[in-house]
Parts: structure tokens; sequence; C-alpha cells
């Protein structure tokens, strides 16, 4: 099982499996992950009006793509190493690989002093491998509503990493429950490792943000230790989308049920129930 596998990913690193990086001002990246769909990008750019450099290879979604292939090709792998543990030679290309990744995004930013960090969904998946090449990372975490991302129209993590992470119980299930399946799985566990690095990990709820956009903006700026300036600018980057409740009418009562199943124990964790 996933949860089995990501809860032990953290105590059973080997201390130089991944090489770290030498200590520097440069080691406390800001990471964001999430589900594909949460509303990631405006945490992206929130930091921007903090001054942060989240990269200048983006996509629309402002995802850092210098990752992208590397996160296609490990994470899959990362998460089933309990069943097959990575090989000495692929733990020191999987550093290798993920130091040339820091150093294309790197390439553009402006000053080696400058606060920085990247944002691509998926670094949940490997926020334990992170955490030992960065100790000092900081994480956040975004949650958005098991029920309206069964009905979201990006599906690339289910796509991508369903057949790693969910039992073969929800392969016949419809696509929104194997959605929310795969929502309290991965949640779970990067919530349960995040709360092990204590200060260093904030989850943030997508629908505060929309809701009260200044004081959960004045939360993030204190998390990465920016000062409280420009919140008002930050702030008018916030837009609820009417896609927030769209559960609501999306599915059937059946379905409905359906989904909550599948995601209960996340969605009461998360206070969504």
């Amino acid at each position: 099982m996933f949860v089995r596998i990501a809860r032990r990913l953290g105590s059973t690193i080997r201390a130089g499996m991944f090489p770290r990086r030498n200590s520097s001002p440069n080691d406390t990246p800001v990471v964001i992950g999430a589900m594909g769909g949460s509303g990631t990008r405006v945490i992206v750019k929130i930091l921007r009006h903090a001054g942060y450099f989240m990269g200048s290879n983006l996509n629309e979604s402002e995802d850092a793509m210098e990752f992208v292939e590397f996160y296609d090709r490990w994470i899959n792998r990362f998460i089933l190493r309990k069943h097959a543990p990575l090989s000495d030679e692929e733990d020191h290309l999987m550093a290798r690989e993920f130091d040339q990744c820091i150093g294309r995004h790197r390439s553009a930013i402006d000053s080696p002093q400058m606060p920085w960090g990247w944002k691509e969904p998926r670094s949940m998946y490997l926020l334990p491998f992170f955490r030992v090449k960065f100790p000092r990372i900081k994480f956040i975490h975004l949650i958005r509503d098991a029920r309206d991302m069964a009905f979201s129209r990006n599906q690339n993590q289910l796509r991508k990493h369903g057949a790693a992470v969910l039992e073969k119980q929800w392969a016949l299930a419809p696509q929104p429950v194997q959605t929310a399946a795969l929502w309290e799985l991965a949640n779970l566990e990067v919530a349960a490792f995040g709360e092990q690095m204590a200060r260093d990990y904030l989850r943030v709820r997508y629908e505060r943000l929309c809701e009260d956009p200044r004081r959960t903006i004045e939360e993030i700026l204190d998390f990465v230790g920016a000062p409280r300036t420009g919140i008002s600018a930050a702030a008018a980057e916030v837009l609820a989308p009417p896609t927030i409740g769209r559960w609501r009418t999306a599915a059937d009562d059946q379905l409905a049920k359906a989904i909550e199943a599948a995601a209960a124990k996340a969605l009461d964790k998360f206070g969504y129930r």
C-alpha cells in the first residue's frame, strides 16, 4: 500500500543515499506541492510579490518546467522503492539529475542570495527526497476539497501516478472516485511527513485562501520569513473560481457518496466535513 510505503520513506532513506548539497544560504528553497488543479499558481504569484525567484522557464500554470521530466522519470520509481529498492547507481543517478534540474532552474536568478523556490504540484510525492537534499526546505502543501478535485479537468497525477499509488480495488471505479482515493492517500501521506517537519511545513486550504486572502497571505509570508509587505497586491491575485463547490451539481447522489467514501478520512482531517 502507498500509505505504508510513503510513511516509511522519510525514516528509511539512508544517510548519504542522496548526497546533500553544501550548506549555504541557497539551501532554503520554498517548494509548493498539491494535487494538480488545486490552485497552486496563485501561491507562486504571492511569493513573487514577496521577492522570490520561482523560475523563468514556466508553463501557463506557473509550473517549473525544468523538473517535469525528472518527475516523470522518478516519482513512480521512488514511490515503489519499498518493493524494489533503488540500486546505488539509481540513487546517484537520481541525485545527479536533480542537481542538474536545480542548476538549470536557478540559472536565470538575479542574485545568488535571492530567495527562491519552485512549484510543480507533484513535488509532494518527492518530499522525503527533497528533505534530505535540502534539510532546511520550506514546503507549502495546498489542499483543495476532494469532491471538487474529483471533477477537475487536470487528471495528470491520476494518469501518471495512479497505478503506483492506488490499490487494485480502485481499478474499476469511476474516474472521479479514483481521483478522490488518490487525493486521500497522497495528501494524508504528505501531511504525515510534513507534520514531522514542524516549522518547515505549512498546509494551506485553497478555500480559506479565497475566503480570507489577506490573513492567509500573512501566514504564508510569516512561514517563509518574508516581510509583510505588498499584501494588497498579492491579495489582488486571489480570485475565487466558480468551480468551488462544483461537485454539488456535477455528481448524482450515488456518485457523490462514492467520492466521499473514497476520501472520507482526509475530508475529516482537513476540515471539509
